[in-house]
């Protein structure tokens, strides 16, 4: 039996929230593809509430944790976010396989369309949900992650 892939989704929170409801339909697409995800709150309606309980040191510690163990991220990167732009780096900083994924027509930053580094992928999608077949073929190309963690 084939292990279910371990899947980071990143999305902004704090820098906006105005993408939301296209959070909550990746996820709920990772989900019917059977990923675990890891960072399923980032879809949330209420993630603002739940991250409020939290000290800023908790939900870095948490989030630091998560990456090391996912196999794979997924990052919606239309809204820019400085906390998706650390996540994104600490992933690939650890060899982990990184999908960007960012509306057409959006402008997104050159630090992004510019990295040649080999386990990112940047994928523009339009109207008609593209964005489930780069998801698809990024979880059947997953493997199980092999490097030890750097926050203990």
């Amino acid at each position: 039996m084939e292990s279910r892939p371990k899947i980071y989704f990143a999305g902004a929170i704090s820098a906006g929230r105005e993408r939301q409801t296209v959070y909550a339909e990746m996820v709920h697409f990772l989900e019917s593809l059977h990923a675990e995800v890891l960072s399923a709150h980032v879809a949330s309606a209420e993630v603002l509430e739940h991250e409020a309980k939290l000290t800023a040191g908790e939900i870095f510690e948490r989030d630091m944790r998560l990456i090391e163990n996912c196999d794979g991220m997924i990052a919606e990167v239309s809204r820019p976010s400085l906390g998706v732009g650390y996540e994104i780096a600490t992933a690939l900083m650890l060899w982990r396989p990184v999908l960007g994924l960012c509306e057409q027509g959006t402008f997104l930053t050159r630090m992004l369309t510019g990295n040649s580094h080999p386990k990112l992928q940047i994928q523009f999608y339009g109207p008609d949900n593209n964005w489930q077949e780069a998801i698809r073929e990024f979880c059947q190309q997953l493997k199980p992650a092999s490097i030890g963690p750097l926050y203990a």
